[in-house]
């Protein structure tokens, strides 16, 4: 198959480049930013094969023209609580227009495999059930799952979203959750760090979320379906214990306000729909973001 990648520059969109690689798809990125360079690091041998399309996902006519000759997309161009706290308008053009983009080119050219991000943001605090987001971030999101069942119940397009928790592992380093990853980092590279917020979540490793992505791409089409990524239940102190039994001397700490968004969430029917999905350990998943930047340093 040939793939889409809206916004498909970041570390989550790297991993899943390399298992789509891995087992023969084209890939195609469109995003407004040039590649990193911990991108080809992470996608591997493949990496040279990506076609790499810079664009706004704002740009209709543009996310059209990429998603010409493609037999799925995935869409995950976004920006992260702190930008959308920062400038809403843009927020919502970005998390919202931009997804029905990837929706509206998926009508008009018949493209039946989509998935796109949503975000545990779409909880607020108290509540992992029912959604209830109090951030801009999230309300966008959650308005993203709602126009996915309007184009199901339209347009006859299914879809597949997906809530990520708390994603860490080797290339993350931008927003509030960045964290735990950039803690490992410090760690690897002797440096101190302070997790910048407080509070439990469940923390998925990123090549668990790009399995899951994966393996949407594979379903029969037939609904608009929605799915939490939660992995593991942890609080920031667990993951510095975690980095520990690996860099003993590892100069860590938390200080920051709670994350507001529900700790406590069930992954619903999601090992019933795709079963097998790979989970990996808060152990496993600290240990190998650490042996990364070990490795590579600061890519």
């Amino acid at each position: 198959m040939r793939i889409l990648l809206a916004g498909g520059s970041g570390f989550i969109g790297a991993w899943i480049a390399c298992r789509l690689l891995a087992r023969g798809h084209d890939v195609v990125v469109f995003d407004v930013a040039d590649k990193p360079k911990v991108f080809d690091i992470i996608a591997g041998p493949g990496a040279a094969r990506i076609t790499w399309l810079r664009g706004d996902i704002v740009d209709g006519d543009g996310v059209l023209a990429a998603a010409r000759g493609c037999d799925g997309i995935i869409n995950l161009a976004g920006l992260l609580t702190p930008a959308c706290q920062a400038d809403p308008i843009r927020g919502a053009k970005v998390n919202l227009l931009g997804t029905l983009n990837t929706f509206e080119a998926a009508v008009r050219l018949g493209i039946r495999r989509n998935v796109y991000t949503s975000s545990a943001g779409v909880f607020g605090p108290g509540d992992g059930r029912v959604p209830r987001p109090v951030t801009h971030y999230g309300a966008f999101k959650l308005a993203c799952e709602g126009s996915a069942r309007a184009y199901l119940a339209d347009h006859g397009v299914p879809s597949v979203g997906f809530r990520p928790f708390i994603v860490y592992g080797p290339g993350r380093e931008i927003g509030l959750t960045a964290g735990p990853s950039l803690a490992c980092r410090a760690a690897a590279l002797g440096e101190r760090y302070v997790i910048p917020y407080t509070g439990s979540g469940g923390l998925v490793y990123v090549d668990d979320v790009a399995a899951a992505y994966e393996r949407a791409l594979t379903m029969e089409p037939n609904g608009a379906h929605v799915f939490n990524l939660v992995g593991v239940l942890a609080s920031n102190e667990d993951v510095i214990a975690a980095i520990r039994t690996v860099v003993p001397d590892a100069r860590l700490s938390v200080d920051g306000p709670d994350l507001r968004i529900a700790a406590d969430v069930d992954e619903g029917d999601l090992a019933e729909v795709m079963p097998g999905l790979p989970r990996t350990t808060l152990a496993d998943g600290v240990a190998q973001t650490i042996a990364f930047y070990r490795q590579h340093g600061r890519p």
